[in-house]
Order: C-alpha cells, then sequence, then structure tokens
C-alpha cells in the first residue's frame, strides 16, 4: 500500500475508487487470485473520521453472505444491527404493512452498520488480504487503452498496467466521462437529511418508513437504543430544515417520529444529500467496467443503493474469475458484455421501482393518497405479495452470483 517506487506494476485488474465498492470488490477479486492495484484520491485515514460520512447503511442478508465470504463480516459483525422486521405506513392513516423474518425464514432481513464502521472494517480486512495494492491518496493522471490492455500513471507513484481498468469512483465518475458514457438523470427536487438519534425505548430491530407528503422518513435501527433517520424533503423546505437550530431541528423531528420510542435526542451533526436518478447509457467502455454508483443512482427509498452495488461487485466478481479460468482477456469486449447482460436488467428495473415509488408517495392528493393506501392492505393481507417484496429486501431475488448465497466462484 502507498506505493512510491517507479517501477511499472503489473495487475489483473485496476480499480478505481477505495471506497464501500471498491475495497470489497478488491478484496472479493484477490480472494479468487487476482491481482488488484487500488487507486483512491481521499486519505484512508481521513476516511474513518465520524465527520467524514454520518450515513448508516442496510446491508440485505444477500449482501450479507458476500462480506462474510469474502472476510469482511467477521469484523463488521460487532457493529452490526440485525434488522428483524420492516413497518411501512402512510402517514395519518392507520394502515402499515409488516414484513417480518418470519415470513420467509428465522435468518434476519438485513444488517444496519454506520459507514464509518463498514470502512473501519474494510481497513482490517485489507490488512490480512494478499494480492491487494493501495496507492492512496493518489489519482490517475493519465490512462491508455490498447487491444493489450490498460496503462495508467499516477500522480504520484510508478506506472501500471493491467487487462481491465474498472471504474467505482461514484456517480460524478471521470473515468465514465473519459469514455465518453452518457447519462441520463434527473433530479427529484429532493434533499435527503440524515441524522442518528438516540431514544428512551428499544427498537426491537424494526425499521420504519413513514410516508409524508413531502417524502420519505425512515427509522432505521442500530445498535443500543440508537436509529439512523433519512428524511427526504423538497429542497425548499430541506433548505430551511438544514438551517434550523439543534432546538427546533430535535423538535421537527420528535414529531416525525411519533411517541413511540418513547424521548428522543439528536446526537451529533446531520448531514444533506440532494437526492436524484441516474442511469448512464452503457455500464461497460474500451477495458472499462462501471460498478457502484458510478453505474446507477438510485434514489434511497428501498435503502437499496449501497446493495445494489455489493450485486455489482459479486456479479463481477463471478464473470472475471470464470474468464481468467478459461484464459480469457479479461478486458475483452466478450466478457465485460457478460457483466452487462447479467446486471443492466437488475439496475433498470430497481430504478424504476424507486422512481415509482418516489412519485407514489411524495404527495398528498387525494386520489393517490387512497389509492397507494387501498394497495398497502392488499399488500399486507396477502401472503404472496409480502413475500416478494421480503425476497426484494433481503436481495434473495433473481439469479444470484454465488458470493450472494455466500460461496466464493471456483475456478
Amino acid at each position: 500500500m502507498g506505493q512510491k517506487t517507479k517501477t511499472k506494476q503489473s495487475f489483473d485488474a485496476i480499480i478505481s475508487g477505495g471506497g464501500m465498492i471498491g475495497l470489497p470488490l478488491a478484496i472479493g477479486l484477490s480472494r479468487c487470485g487476482m491481482k488488484v492495484a487500488v487507486i483512491d484520491a481521499a486519505t484512508p485515514k481521513t476516511q474513518l473520521d465520524k465527520t467524514f460520512d454520518g450515513r448508516s447503511s442496510a446491508i440485505a442478508y444477500a449482501s450479507y453472505l458476500m462480506l462474510d465470504a469474502i472476510g469482511l463480516w467477521q469484523h463488521a459483525a460487532k457493529f452490526a444491527q440485525p434488522i428483524n422486521d420492516i413497518h411501512v405506513s402512510d402517514a395519518g392513516t392507520f394502515v402499515f404493512v409488516h414484513f417480518e423474518t418470519g415470513d420467509h425464514d428465522h435468518n434476519p432481513m438485513g444488517f444496519m452498520v454506520e459507514n464509518r464502521h463498514i470502512r473501519l472494517s474494510l481497513e482490517e480486512c485489507l490488512k490480512e488480504t494478499k494480492g491487494v495494492t493501495r496507492f492512496a491518496p493518489n489519482k490517475i493522471k493519465t490512462h491508455k487503452k490498447s487491444a493489450g490492455g490498460v496503462s495508467v500513471t499516477l500522480e504520484d507513484g510508478p506506472a501500471l498496467s493491467a487487462p481491465l481498468l474498472i471504474a467505482a469512483e461514484g456517480r460524478f465518475s471521470s473515468l465514465r466521462k473519459s469514455a465518453g458514457i452518457g447519462v441520463t438523470n434527473w433530479s427529484y427536487k429532493q434533499s435527503g437529511i440524515v441524522a442518528t438519534i438516540e431514544h428512551e425505548h428499544p427498537h426491537l430491530g424494526i425499521a420504519h418508513e413513514l410516508f409524508f407528503g413531502d417524502g420519505p422518513f425512515a427509522i432505521l435501527p442500530l445498535q443500543g437504543n440508537r436509529s439512523s433517520l433519512v428524511w427526504a424533503l423538497k429542497d425548499d423546505y430541506a433548505d430551511l430544515v438544514k438551517d434550523f437550530s439543534d432546538a427546533a431541528f430535535e423538535r421537527e423531528i420528535s414529531e416525525r417520529v411519533g411517541g413511540f420510542l418513547g424521548k428522543v435526542k439528536v446526537t451529533g451533526p446531520r448531514w444533506v444529500f440532494p437526492l436524484s436518478l441516474q442511469m448512464p447509457d452503457s455500464i461497460i467502455g474500451e477495458r472499462l467496467v462501471l460498478t457502484g454508483d458510478a453505474a446507477h443512482g438510485i434514489h434511497p427509498i428501498a435503502g437499496q443503493g449501497l446493495n445494489l452495488g455489493f450485486r455489482d461487485i459479486a456479479a463481477l466478481i463471478e464473470v472475471l474469475n470464470s474468464a481468467k479460468s478459461k484464459g480469457e482477456d479479461l478486458g475483452g469486449v466478450q466478457v465485460l458484455e457478460r457483466y452487462e447482460r447479467w446486471r443492466r436488467t437488475d439496475n433498470l428495473v430497481l430504478a424504476t421501482v424507486t422512481d415509482g415509488l418516489t412519485k407514489l408517495f411524495s404527495n398528498d392528493l387525494k386520489a393517490v393518497k387512497a389509492a397507494r393506501t387501498f394497495g398497502l392492505g392488499v399488500v399486507q393481507k396477502t401472503p404472496k405479495a409480502k413475500k416478494f417484496f421480503v425476497d426484494h429486501a433481503r436481495g434473495t431475488f433473481g439469479k444470484l452470483p454465488v458470493l450472494l448465497k455466500g460461496e466464493l466462484p471456483r475456478n
């Protein structure tokens, strides 16, 4: 890590981006015997600070199986809060849907983990991982593609080469832009306000999704008597709320949460993020693959953004492992098209579903509210419908890569 020599180094893949997608991908590839370089602009220690990222992430059950298979979960388990139930309700009505683990099996729906703890676990796992070389803080200065592979020069460090370049840089991916891959996007004219609360009564491992006319309000269980809040608001109101005094903000939060958790207190800072949908025209290019938010950006209404990225990771590792065992060019068109075929539909379907849910549940029109209230009631009374949604929440639907079943790909 942090290599400074000028000797050219060769790898099976070069990953641009060392966050919560880039590092698990690198670790997973290394578990399959591949040599990987990770280039990250951020200083690793900075990303572990409490003020770097105050969000928490829902880790679907299938994603947990993958993280366990690559050796990460043994470090993250001590920070994880199981999600046993999910309650979905329309504010102002008595109708709600109760998705519980008993609808499927006795395993949890997933886990809540604070992002800083995921990053800390990645650092611990990386110390035990052979085959991953990290260059951080560093950036790609230039890269050239040819029939033989990709050559990369860094702002500081050696020249690198590999058959494949992987973008795990987030929504504003520079590699995607340099490849000329267009993007379709639109703003929801909403912002997500994120905060952590302490509360008097235990949450019992229940995640709550409340729908108000101005957007969804999620109460997500963390360890102890704490929960993470994700509050989607129209931009004009979000601009006001983000400047509230601590006391005013806490009053507003307490009113939204209601009384079932007892007295609540906001702890730590709050963060505000613009909400939008973003889908690139393609998730592959010449010797280039897009993963994570570089490949898709969706509304957090279903808490599936990070899990969609983990599904990218699992599929890409399986495709590249198979290709390497057959002696194929890891950056070849046929190999990359297998990844795109596997992931494209899943990405589009979840983007469409979250977009539809956002539009359905982010308004106060009487006819629409009546329709969604009726729909929630139908789902609550229909076991097959509930199982469908539980499978999606757990990430156990569709054609799954073996990593999402808890197994490393075989050669």
